[in-house]
């Protein structure tokens, strides 16, 4: 948490451009911010001689993909909210009911398959690492739709739903089951009407490590808790040496993940947006496009005419 606080601390008092009126240079440069660019040819100048590229992803990618985002009006399985589920109140109140959400969503994931934008991402990783070049995801979604897709180098910040994490001794493991536990079968349906399936702490999924037995919650970070320092360690190392970044289907108003590309922009590196709509931070960006990441992903990554293929 020390980390991710002192963090906090130095990009608010960078991504705020304009607040402090000085000189003239840097009033130009935030102005020329304000509007950011819709040339896909300039972006794919820059994006032939970076050597690394950070990539942010948010729900706006998986949401093309079928994938519910539970955000925003009619994001609501039964009668609760994702923010009402996700937390480790409502997990010590009512596990078999986070259970069953968890579940549902691990079920509905199982059905889902990486979309353009995720393939685009994969092969250009895969394409230009024989160019010694590097591609780094960093990824809001607890999915695994990017490494489905054949992502190699990946920053989960918030979690996975196919993990697993002990509440009694800290293990965390892959798991993959459909049911993750038999009294979960059939359970989990969202419709309003719905009644809890109200399963016994002792049915739900258990932790399998020698003489254990603890309750196993989903290994995600729910609201109110803080990010992996590890996990944000690693973010930090690969921002402060990109030289390209890309932010691909988020809106930009979730922390701490909203301050990764203006940290990088307020020191000069090119940041591209690609979003359905404009959001808080694109005036900071260099590049904006609008529109479906499945549509101008693609060949926004696709081979540049100058890489050289072995």
């Amino acid at each position: 948490m020390c980390l991710f606080q002192s963090t906090a601390r130095r990009l608010v008092s960078q991504v705020h451009c304009g607040l402090k009126a000085s000189s003239s240079k840097k009033q130009k440069f935030c102005l020329e911010m304000a509007r950011p660019s819709s040339n896909m040819a300039d972006f794919r100048e820059v994006f032939a001689k970076a050597k690394h590229i950070a990539i942010i992803t948010g729900a706006g990618v998986s949401a093309e993909s079928g994938v519910p985002t539970f955000r925003g009006a009619g994001g609501f399985w039964r009668k609760w909210q994702a923010q009402e589920l996700a937390t480790p109140g409502a997990f010590a109140r009512n596990p078999s009911r986070v259970w069953e959400f968890y579940h549902y969503r691990r079920e509905v994931m199982l059905s889902k398959h990486p979309n353009p934008a995720h393939i685009a991402i994969a092969e250009c990783e895969k394409r230009l690492s024989k160019q010694g070049r590097s591609v780094v995801v960093i990824t809001q979604n607890i999915d695994e739709l990017h490494r489905k897709a054949g992502t190699k180098h990946l920053l989960e910040i918030h979690g996975s739903l196919f993990k697993t994490r002990c509440t009694s001794c800290g293990n965390v493991a892959a798991n993959y089951k459909s049911p993750i536990c038999p009294a979960l079968a059939g359970k989990g349906a969202p419709d309003p009407d719905t009644e809890d399936a109200a399963i016994p702490v002792e049915d739900l999924p258990q932790c399998e490590e020698d003489g254990c037995n603890g309750l196993l919650r989903p290994h995600v970070v729910w609201f109110g808790e803080a990010l992996d320092p590890g996990v944000l360690t690693a973010v930090e190392k690969e921002l402060d040496i990109c030289d390209l970044c890309l932010v691909v289907g988020t809106s930009s108003v979730v922390y701490p993940a909203a301050m990764f590309a203006p940290q990088v922009s307020a020191r000069g590196v090119p940041v591209a947006e690609f979003n359905m709509e404009t959001t808080p931070a694109t005036s900071r960006f260099r590049f904006h496009f609008p529109g479906p990441c499945g549509t101008t992903l693609p060949p926004a990554l696709a081979r540049h005419e100058t890489e050289i293929i072995s």
